[in-house]
């Protein structure tokens, strides 16, 4: 049985270490070649949302320089990258952000930007709708859920009528409506359960956000919560933590591991470290080979063992989770 990590020795309840689940030695590793390239490109937001896995928020300071943003964008054209995705925080709230989307472009690399929606509405950041739409950025936003009573318990007062305002907005610019403008929203639980299936779930969104909002959007993402950083917070201050541990194991799925989103990504924090995944990333469980992306940049590209943990059942339980929604139907 492989040796667990410090991450899974401090585990409780103890259960089996997440690599002697994996029913394919294959899906160890990465493929051979990474088709996605994720940026945080910092931990400030304007918001504190309850379910964040990096504990984001107004106070944090980390924010990645535009020479590690040159670098991934170098990254980008020589290791032939076909989705750069652009995390945070909220990543408009990076001083270079403008400078990145423009330059992104210049690449011709698919371009995603996950953002909170309200940053949007705030004084110095009104203008980037328009410029996600000239740019043709694929918008993905936070929406934990369809009625402002369960988002705003999640994300804070007042999220979801400003939300609301902001992906009319967006319908507006043509996202939702024009083939070349998506735009996808994401579901998180407001607590220590599972998502329920996404496609059924997707169905309402859409329904309801129509009826109430006229609203539309492309496709909805549920993303099962991480217990690791605020997110763990809360679990173990409500006393869920074993019980979601148990949850996640229980609810293991050996088909979700062959689509786990580690094995086609790499992440690269605000300093230009390597991981993974955003969750390893939370961790500081750095990736195996080259140790920043600027070493990256000029490295071939080889395959890597991914580096797991027990939080790793949080991405195969029931259906599969990963950035972009549901693994296994």
């Amino acid at each position: 049985m492989p040796a667990c990590t410090e991450n899974e020795i401090n585990m409780i309840p103890p259960i089996p270490c997440f690599e002697s689940k994996i029913p394919n030695e294959e899906w160890a590793y990465t493929y051979d070649t990474v088709h996605t390239l994720q940026m945080n490109v910092g931990r400030l937001c304007n918001l504190s949302c309850k379910h964040c896995h990096v504990s984001c928020g107004p106070d944090r300071k980390e924010i990645m320089p535009r020479e590690v943003a040159a670098d991934c964008l170098r990254a980008v054209i020589s290791q032939n990258i076909q989705t750069l995705d652009i995390t945070g925080g909220a990543p408009e709230m990076n001083p270079s952000f403008r400078w990145l989307l423009e330059n992104a472009a210049k690449t011709g690399v698919h371009t995603i930007v996950r953002t909170n929606l309200v940053i949007l509405d705030a004084e110095g950041f009104r203008d980037i709708p328009e410029l996600y739409a000239k740019y043709g950025v694929e918008v993905v936003c936070s929406l934990p859920y369809y009625t402002k009573r369960d988002n705003d318990r999640q994300r804070g007062g007042g999220v979801f009528d400003k939300s609301v305002t902001l992906l009319r907005r967006l319908n507006e610019l043509g996202y939702g409506r024009d083939e070349r403008l998506h735009l996808n929203l994401v579901y998180n639980p407001g607590g220590a359960f599972l998502p329920p299936s996404q496609p059924a779930l997707e169905r309402d969104y859409k329904a309801r956000l129509m009826e109430d909002h006229g609203i539309v959007f492309n496709n909805l993402y549920t993303i099962t919560n991480n217990p690791v950083g605020r997110f763990r917070e809360f679990l173990d201050r409500s006393g869920n933590f074993c019980g979601y541990m148990e949850r996640l194991y229980n609810s293991f799925n050996p088909g979700a591991v062959e689509n786990m989103m580690c094995r086609g990504q790499i992440s690269v924090d605000w300093q230009g470290c390597i991981y993974d995944c955003d969750f390893n990333q939370a961790l500081g469980l750095r990736a195996e080979g080259p140790a920043t992306i600027g070493e990256w940049a000029g490295a071939k590209s080889v395959r890597r063992r991914i580096r797991f943990g027990s939080h790793c059942y949080a991405c195969t339980a029931g259906s599969g989770s990963s950035c972009g929604g549901a693994t296994k139907q």
